[in-house]
Formats: C-alpha cells, sequence, structure tokens
C-alpha cells in the first residue's frame, strides 16, 4: 500500500478508506477505550488526529507511545468531531516502527533559539524549523523556476578555486601537505608540491565563472554554496552560505536592477501564495509585522538613488548611528535599515559607490571615483543583493587588478574573456539565506541553515 503524505489527507474534499499514514508522534492522550494521537510526517505544519480505540490488538502498545515515537497507520479518513479541524483518521492498524525514551529532548513545550542549535540534528522535527526548511524548500525550487522561465542557464560553478573573486582574501584554504611539516621554499610554504600544484581555496562566489558563460551564452546564473573565513560572530554571518548568482551579457547597471526588483518581488510573491499556511507561524510567534513587510517588498516601487545621495540622507537624518557615515565609507546594516524602515518606507537601490570600497571587477565611471555597483536594501534585514556593471575594458580591468595588488597571472584566463571579444555585462549576488531571513522575520541567519558553521563552530 503507498503511503499518502498528511498534506494531502487535511486538503481532501472527501472521506476516505484504506489509507497508510507514517510519521512521528506529537502528542498522545488517553480517553476512556480511546488515545488521541497527533502525528506528523513533516510533509507540513498541521498534524493530523488519529483515534485509535481499545479493541486495536496492540491498545496496550499504542498507550506507551511518546512524544518522537514513530508509527505507520491504516484507517480511514472521517469528519472530524473535533473543533479546528476538518479530518481526522479511525485507525484500523497502528505499527509501532519505533518507541522515543522519555529523554526525548524535544516535549511539548517552546524552547529556545539558543537551545535548538544546540541540537541542529534535530530541530527540523519543530514546528517552526520544520516551516523553515520547508520555506527554504519552496524557495529553491522557485529561483529555478524564475530564471528557466526567463531563458536563463544553470551553472554550475567550481567550489575549489584558485582566485579570489572579492579580493578581500578572506579564504579557506584547502591543501594535501602535511601541516605539521609543509615543504617550503625562500622561507614559504612551497604550494607546487601541493595537489593541484597552486594554493587552492574554497570559493567566495562563482561569479567569475559564471562571467565566462555569460560571454557564450547570453544569461546564466549560478546557486550553490560559497565560503568566506571570516572570523565574525553576528547574526548575520556563517562561513558556509548559499548565493544565487546571475549574469547577463549585453546588460548594463539599469538592467541589472531591473532583473533584481523583478525577482525579489517575484520570490517573495510566490512564497506567500505557496508556503501561507507556514509563513503564518512566523508572522503569529515569530514577526507580528512580517505579512504587511513582505506585501511591501513584493508590491512596492524600490527607490534608486546614488551612493552619493544615500550619504546625504544619512548625514542630514538626526539620527545617532554607531557607525559614522561619510563618502567613501560602506554602508552599515544601521544605515541601510534606516533607508528602507524610516526614510523610505520601502526597499532601496543604491548605486555607483567608490570604488575604493568595493572590488576589482565592477565597471570604472566616468568621474574616475565610483563604480557602477548597486545594492538592494529591504526593510528588517538591509542589504540582500549586491552587484554591478562588470568592467568589460581590458586596459582598465588591468589596472584595476594592479592597484588592488592582485596578481594577473592569476586572473589571466578572466583578462582573456576581455581580449577575445568582451561585451558590456552585468550581474549580482544574492544572499539566499538573507532571503529567508526576509522571509520568515528570523533575525538570526544560523536559524534558516540546517548546519550553520561559524567560528569555532562545526558540529553535526
Amino acid at each position: 500500500m503507498k503511503r499518502t503524505k498528511i498534506s494531502i489527507l487535511i486538503k481532501s474534499d472527501k472521506p476516505r478508506d484504506n489509507v497508510l499514514i507514517k510519521g512521528w508522534i506529537r502528542t498522545r492522550r488517553d480517553s476512556k477505550g480511546f488515545s488521541f494521537i497527533e502525528v506528523n510526517d513533516g510533509s507540513c505544519l498541521k498534524n493530523i488526529q488519529v483515534v485509535a480505540d481499545n479493541s486495536l490488538c496492540n491498545y496496550e502498545d499504542i498507550k506507551k507511545l511518546a512524544t518522537g515515537s514513530a508509527v505507520a497507520i491504516i484507517g480511514s479518513l472521517v469528519a472530524s468531531m473535533g473543533a479546528g479541524q476538518k479530518w481526522e483518521m479511525r485507525a484500523e492498524t497502528i505499527e509501532i516502527l519505533s518507541l522515543a525514551p522519555d529523554t526525548y529532548p524535544l516535549q511539548k513545550k517552546r524552547h529556545s533559539d539558543e537551545f535548538l542549535r544546540t541540537i541542529a540534528h534535530l530541530r527540523p522535527r519543530t514546528n517552526k524549523y520544520g516551516a523553515v526548511f520547508r520555506i527554504r524548500s519552496e524557495l529553491s525550487y522557485a529561483i529555478h523556476k524564475f530564471f528557466r522561465d526567463r531563458g536563463f542557464k544553470y551553472i554550475h560553478s567550481p567550489i575549489l578555486t584558485g582566485s579570489d573573486c572579492e579580493g578581500a582574501g578572506e579564504l579557506f584554504k584547502v591543501t594535501t601537505l602535511d601541516l605539521m611539516n609543509p615543504p617550503t621554499k625562500d622561507g614559504a610554504v612551497d604550494y607546487s608540491l601541493d595537489f593541484f600544484g597552486k594554493e587552492a581555496n574554497l570559493t567566495v562566489s562563482g561569479q567569475l565563472s559564471a562571467e565566462m558563460f555569460a560571454l557564450a551564452l547570453g544569461d546564466v546564473y549560478t546557486f550553490g554554496p560559497t565560503f568566506r573565513a571570516e572570523n565574525s560572530n553576528t547574526r548575520r554571518h556563517v562561513a558556509e552560505f548559499w548565493m544565487v548568482e546571475p549574469e547577463m551579457a549585453f546588460c548594463d547597471l539599469t538592467g541589472n536592477m531591473d532583473l533584481a526588483e523583478e525577482m525579489i518581488k517575484y520570490l517573495v510573491a510566490y512564497l506567500m501564495e505557496e508556503c501561507l499556511d507556514d509563513l503564518e507561524l512566523f508572522a503569529k510567534f515569530v514577526d507580528k509585522g512580517l505579512m504587511s513587510t513582505l506585501g511591501n517588498v513584493a508590491s512596492s516601487d524600490y527607490t534608486r538613488l546614488s551612493y552619493e545621495e544615500a550619504v546625504e540622507i544619512l548625514s542630514k537624518s538626526g539620527e545617532k548611528f554607531e557607525f559614522d557615515i561619510d563618502f567613501g565609507k560602506d554602508l552599515q546594516s544601521e544605515h541601510e535599515r534606516y533607508l528602507t524602515e524610516h526614510h523610505f518606507k520601502n526597499p532601496v537601490m543604491v548605486y555607483d559607490f567608490p570604488k575604493n570600497i568595493k572590488p576589482f571587477y565592477m565597471r570604472l565611471n566616468d568621474d574616475n571615483k565610483t563604480v557602477a555597483a548597486m545594492d538592494v536594501l529591504v526593510p528588517k534585514i538591509g542589504e540582500i543583493i549586491g552587484g554591478s556593471q562588470r568592467e568589460e575594458r581590458l586596459d582598465v580591468l588591468e589596472t584595476s587588478i594592479n592597484e588592488m595588488g592582485l596578481s594577473k597571472e592569476n586572473y589571466w584566463w578572466y583578462l582573456d574573456s576581455r581580449r577575445f571579444g568582451t561585451v558590456p555585462h552585468s550581474g549580482f549576488g544574492l544572499g539566499f539565506e538573507r532571503l529567508l531571513m526576509l522571509a520568515t522575520g528570523t533575525t538570526n541567519i544560523r536559524d534558516v541553515i540546517p548546519f550553520p558553521r561559524t567560528p569555532n563552530s562545526i558540529e553535526f
């Protein structure tokens, strides 16, 4: 007999006989001659109530079922006599797959996020984290659908790389050398004897690879894990995270911003349509204003202004910021949230940033002091997208690489793309976990990724 998911049963339009479900016990209570069992199989937020009467041959064992126990139940779907639910199951057989002990850590009570991070292998079994990861799954699908519907090709960019896309040096090194006794040459580690014959790292971005394919296939995107060895223990940072990175040939900064706005609106609207039950859990227990925020992000026109204009607004705001703001300094989260939540009260796109705070590959503007970069800022989160028009002029790109102290030899292939058939092109990176934080009202990035990797923490 084929198992039926509870998400299907609770949407049923009529009673059903001979139904098989499998799942985990959330609660069980006994009444005279009956046990009422709440079962969940992870397919949706809602449980289904199963009524087991004392005529079942293993009824005494059924009364031993505790939270976390696993069962397989065959029965009939019937109209429920209880309030708050349309259907319940009348059990005909209950097979006990496993009995959870009294020490099962997820009892029927509220647990703190801090505690649940210590048992990240079990937290998907809670209502909140089950909802988070169902939303994460749906959002992943929506991203692929968004790009496929617009003719983009999906590129699998490498995780191992010999280059630093951001030029910040916050890289995890990958080596097979004996760390207790590495080979040296001229006083430094001799990476020519390493596995790849040179230094290798985990990638911080798939962008450079995506550019190569955009200059052949037109519109492409990558969607995969990226890594940053930034020793930061904030609510917004983890060492391993996922990035969505589209890259478009024959596209300038304006076209880049158009796509970014279209994508964010599409993804948020998709979740509000497809994941409403799970979103409402967060609107009830995590962020009372969540649905209003998401509606604003999905439907409002995004304000566009230059970095210089943004700095002027912040400087004249009268607000007491922790970090000073002046031309040439990067915007901090508090600045970004002020613009979106207080000044404009909608998402904001800031463009034309000073070149000294941006990576080498961004296109230099005619003023020779700013680059064609853009950030998308949203309420509650701040920056959710960073992107730019890429520098397609070979001589300007070589100068930028030199000014940032990078090695042109390491980027010979990247320079070739400008040497052989260069065109204007642009792209951006969307922080997938930050979008999930926006979607759920969650304030800590550790709570929207299955097994967070942070400084001094690589459990599970």
